[in-house]
């Protein structure tokens, strides 16, 4: 037993120990404590935290049976974002990545402002943060935002690199009646107190590797890729890039001149935006069809040489349908990297 307020969680097959208090569920306190272990939602929604109970009692918070279902329950799995101890406990990780603990960072809480907010589309802002000191995290992560004048907290990817600065970008989609979407459109006024709470996230960019990459997202799902994308580029490595983005309509895409400079500039980079509703009035003549489509007919037509690492980044139907036709196309699962957009619990 840790001491009188807590116990000691061990993990297998890795042999990582660490305490966790009295009421805190296990992600937090790996999270507390700077130990990364696979994680998504945080809210027993998305299964990325499953582990097996080899030892000790525990007690799990209300999840979904999507993310765990009866029978897995039945047999001591367990959903990490849920689990209380209540003795000294060992969990075995059934999903891990030793580079991925290796880059551990202590989850803080930032106090900031905001700066601004800006319209991407009809439905997608652009907000500025700028925070009172520089926040450490890997291309791909994300924050809790929390705006103390309006009570509400949403996760959120950064759009921008890990640069060491103070100011970060968040790309997010507005949803009707959405808590803090909402604000976007008007409430939100710069100089309002927010404040970041993080970095969360196994999805970041995997770095000194040469294969190609493939990024893939929908909706806001460009905000945590378009921060790989410029970290990537950043870094100065040199690898074949296809960045695959899905929307209905054309006036659902933005960044495209950005992405035409990109074309221009970088020696084997592509921009795929895929339509899958498009109108006459669009007059589009790319890609159509659902992005997991145009992503299989894409890499079947490439020859790539080298591991592909894939980056998959939005709602969680997209996301189940491109990971299947990933590994048709030859990418090994332990490189196939995804976040899956959950909508927020109330």
């Amino acid at each position: 037993m840790a001491d009188n307020t807590g116990f000691i969680v061990r993990f297998e097959p890795v042999g990582v120990e660490m305490d966790v208090h009295e009421g805190e569920t296990v992600l937090n306190a790996a999270f507390r404590q700077g130990i990364s272990v696979m994680h998504g939602c945080k809210e027993g929604q998305c299964a990325s935290c499953k582990s097996l109970l080899v030892e000790g009692d525990i007690e799990l918070l209300k999840y979904s049976t999507f993310a765990l279902s009866d029978t897995e329950r039945d047999t001591d799995h367990i959903l990490l974002c849920r689990t209380l101890a209540y003795s000294d406990i060992t969990v075995e990780l059934l999903n891990y990545d030793e580079d991925l603990m290796s880059r551990s960072i202590a989850v803080k809480t930032y106090p900031g402002t905001v700066v601004a907010v800006e319209a991407l589309t009809h439905d997608i802002r652009l907000l500025s943060v700028e925070l009172e000191a520089p926040l450490r995290f890997w291309a791909g992560q994300y924050v809790d935002l929390s705006i103390p004048g309006h009570g509400v907290t949403r996760a959120y990817s950064m759009a921008n690199p890990p640069s060491g600065g103070t100011r970060l970008e968040f790309i997010i989609k507005l949803y009707e009646g959405g808590a803090f979407s909402a604000l976007l459109d008007g409430t939100l006024a710069p100089g309002e107190a927010i404040t970041a709470k993080g970095p969360f996230g196994t999805c970041f960019r995997r770095e000194a590797r040469s294969g190609p990459m493939v990024l893939i997202g929908g909706g806001s799902g460009m905000s945590p890729l378009w921060s790989i994308l410029r970290d990537h580029i950043a870094s100065g490595e040199a690898r074949p890039i296809r960045f695959f983005y899905g929307a209905r309509g054309r006036r659902d895409l933005f960044f495209l001149d950005r992405f035409a400079d990109l074309e221009a500039r970088l020696p084997d980079f592509r921009f795929i935006p895929a339509l899958s509703h498009p109108s006459d009035d669009d007059a589009w003549h790319g890609a159509r069809g659902f992005i997991h489509e145009v992503v299989g007919n894409t890499l079947r037509a490439e020859d790539f040489s080298g591991d592909i690492d894939a980056y998959s980044c939005g709602p969680p139907p997209m996301i189940d349908a491109v990971l299947p036709v990933l590994q048709m196309a030859g990418v090994e699962p332990e490189r196939i990297y995804f976040d899956k957009f959950t909508t927020a619990t109330r």
